[in-house]
């Protein structure tokens, strides 16, 4: 299956790192992919997070291209992280949805897991080529997080900035990130979603809980969906099968929803 790394510019002239997962024409029996998927990665995560890896590759086994970034400032991207917020990524999700529309297609379907799902609902009324959403473990609001983020070093408001350790790595958060997590309407958006949704969850979700699930069930406008992934983690590694069976769910719903290529 052919894998491609690939490199854009972003709005503020960094250059960001991507991943194009093609399926192979000799597995499916087609020349083309059916369609183009962007997936944006959780918060302080990479493109390289093993669950988006495997996701994107069982996508391209079911003739979906994938293009997976990493947002500013993580992994094989440039910039400071620190500087980044939740305009920011929305701003990385355009950047390369307009490298995919250039150079292959515009994403008829827009992939989020955890923030990176709320990032991607925020951004889908200004994507016109989306003709589909889904959503894995993504919060309805962001300002739990920086209530989250606030507690764990209170340095950040006090001093401006502070240090905060994330799956064992420690990243320098400034105060500009938590005023833009908490003042982000991110519901105000979802009410605007009007693309097919599916949204993604396991109860059994410790680090966000299931609540946000039905509160984005709620909200969004159009036609929805709402799977509950049992005994499922937050990052989906503690089931063997999990990646493929969300991969497999993505790609049967979305057929109903997404046309496919000339």
């Amino acid at each position: 299956m052919p894998s491609s790394r690939i490199n854009f510019m972003s709005s503020a002239n960094k250059r960001l790192a991507g991943i194009l997962e093609l399926p192979s024409p000799s597995a499916t029996g087609k020349e083309l992919p059916d369609t183009f998927a962007l997936f944006a990665h959780c918060f302080t995560c990479t493109k390289d997070l093993k669950a988006i890896v495997r996701i994107s590759r069982a996508l391209a086994k079911r003739n979906i291209g994938v293009l997976r970034f990493d947002f500013t400032g993580l992994g094989d991207s440039q910039g400071d992280f620190a500087d980044t917020n939740i305009e920011s990524n929305l701003s990385d999700v355009h950047s390369a949805s307009q490298w995919l529309a250039e150079h292959y297609q515009a994403p008829s379907l827009l992939i989020g897991h955890s923030l990176g799902g709320a990032a991607m609902m925020a951004a889908v009324e200004s994507i016109p080529s989306c003709r589909a959403l889904t959503t894995l473990a993504s919060p309805s609001c962001t300002r739990h997080l920086a209530e989250f983020l606030g507690s764990q070093n209170p340095e950040i408001i006090s001093n401006g900035s502070g240090t905060v350790t994330i799956g064992g790595r420690t990243h320098i958060i400034k105060k500009q990130m938590l005023d833009s997590l908490r003042d982000f309407d991110l519901q105000e958006r979802i009410q605007r979603i009007t693309v097919p949704h599916l949204i993604m969850h396991s109860p059994a979700d410790e680090t966000l809980d299931f609540q946000h699930a039905l509160d984005i069930f709620k909200y969004t406008s159009g036609a929805k969906s709402l799977i509950t992934l049992v005994d499922s983690d937050h990052l989906f590694v503690n089931r063997n099968n999990d990646t493929t069976y969300v991969a497999n769910l993505i790609a049967t719903w979305g057929s109903r929803f997404l046309t496919e290529i000339n």
